[in-house]
């Protein structure tokens, strides 16, 4: 049997519901039994996964119409879109602006809508749930101040709404006492400097680390007094 051109499935879409094409072959492919070959009027015409043929009920020598048709390429898009999701987030959880991102060019949107429907609908995907293990990660691990856990989300596909949420939780106190642990590291590395390059070296690392003007005062405050009262 023949394949149809590339050209010959958008022919097919475009038809006539009128237009009645007949199966004349349904072939398991011998590398993916999961996926069968679907021909009409002797020629090959796509592949799809295997349990649409059951769900669809369809047999050698049955006609099909080009809504049935077309119907059956949505099930299967639907299906292949689903699986490359659900693979796309066991290697990492993803938000939904990066899950779309990923299906985005291959898949047409509104396929796109009912998968991210399913994966938030099975708990696959939940923005506020990734978003709150971001901030307790980068606050409780990484030692991060807010406008980096910020930059981070934003960089994740995390909504507004969203970050405002979940760096509102963000303790106060932690954050300090994170901003005091970078300083005392930071300052074991300049003990031969002088004060006020040490202080500004202090100051530009904790901003880098996304802490604000008053938490950097504040731990820069404590750990110079600290010093000071040491070498006293």
């Amino acid at each position: 049997m023949g394949r149809l051109d590339s050209g010959r499935l958008t022919h097919y879409i475009l038809l006539e519901a009128i237009y009645l094409a007949k199966i004349t072959a349904i072939e398991f492919q011998k590398k993916n039994k999961d996926r069968v070959n679907l021909y009409l009027d002797g020629q090959y015409f796509m592949s799809l996964y295997a349990e649409l043929i059951y769900k669809f009920k369809l047999e050698k020598g049955q006609d099909i119409n080009i809504e049935d048709l077309t119907e059956v390429i949505k099930n299967d898009d639907f299906e292949k879109a689903k699986n490359k999701a659900l693979n796309s987030i066991s290697k990492a959880e993803k938000s939904e602006k990066r899950l779309r991102g990923k299906l985005a060019g291959e898949f047409a949107p509104e396929i796109i809508d009912k998968v991210v429907e399913f994966m938030k609908k099975y708990s696959f995907i939940d923005d506020e749930r990734y978003a709150d293990r971001i901030v307790n990660n980068d606050l409780n691990f990484k030692k991060l101040g807010k406008n980096r856990i910020k930059q981070n989300l934003y960089s994740k596909g995390i909504s507004s709404s969203d970050i405002d949420r979940a760096i509102s939780n963000v303790d106060r106190d932690v954050e300090l006492e994170n901003a005091i642990i970078l300083a005392k590291k930071r300052m074991s590395k300049l003990k031969n400097e002088e004060p006020r390059k040490k202080r500004s070296k202090i100051y530009q690392h904790l901003a880098y680390k996304g802490f604000d003007y008053n938490t950097i005062n504040s731990a820069l405050r404590r750990v110079l007094d600290e010093e000071d009262d040491f070498l006293e």
